[in-house]
């Protein structure tokens, strides 16, 4: 049976963590861009909490794609000195670092919005700068666009 060959095993475990890896970075961005817009602390505090499940996704996902891929690499022979491998890995793991980097604001946004609610308050100007922080969601966005880059060198491996 063709169809269970390491290859294609070691395939589909590469495409699954690309799947749940793209998947947590929309699961996260999205819900993060609707907190940013609400004007309940309660509300960004939920929305928040449920964004770290797609921060779930993006780390297990994150684990999946280079142990997998490089796995493949192997198996298929190809050369780790290949641009478009060595390209991959530099920019994955500059767009890890990236929105290592600016997963911190939205953390400590929760958490103050979580503190917010639990006092009745509203969004305060501290809530809203952490939310606003231009900084930290140019490195996730930045982080997005990398890992975008990543999916084409993959694709279509040029040499």
């Amino acid at each position: 049976m063709e169809w269970l060959s390491l290859h294609n095993f070691l395939l589909f475990c590469h495409l699954l963590g690309a799947l749940l890896f793209v998947a947590g970075i929309v699961l996260a961005g999205v819900l993060f861009e609707v907190a940013r817009r609400s004007e309940r602390p309660a509300e960004i505090a939920v929305l928040l909490a449920v964004a770290r499940i797609g921060v779930v996704l993006v780390a297990l996902g994150g684990l999946m794609v280079p142990l997998f891929g490089l796995w493949l690499v192997h198996l298929d022979g190809f050369d780790y000195g290949a641009c478009w491998i060595s390209g991959a890995l530099t920019l994955y793991v500059v767009a890890m670092l990236l929105g290592g980097y600016g997963g911190q604001q939205p953390k400590r946004a929760r958490l103050l919005a979580s503190e917010l609610a639990g006092r009745g308050e509203g969004v305060s100007t501290e809530l809203r700068a952490l939310l606003d922080d231009r900084l930290s969601r140019a490195a996730n966005y930045l982080s997005a666009l990398l890992i975008l880059v990543v999916l084409v060198l993959m694709v279509y491996k040029p040499s």
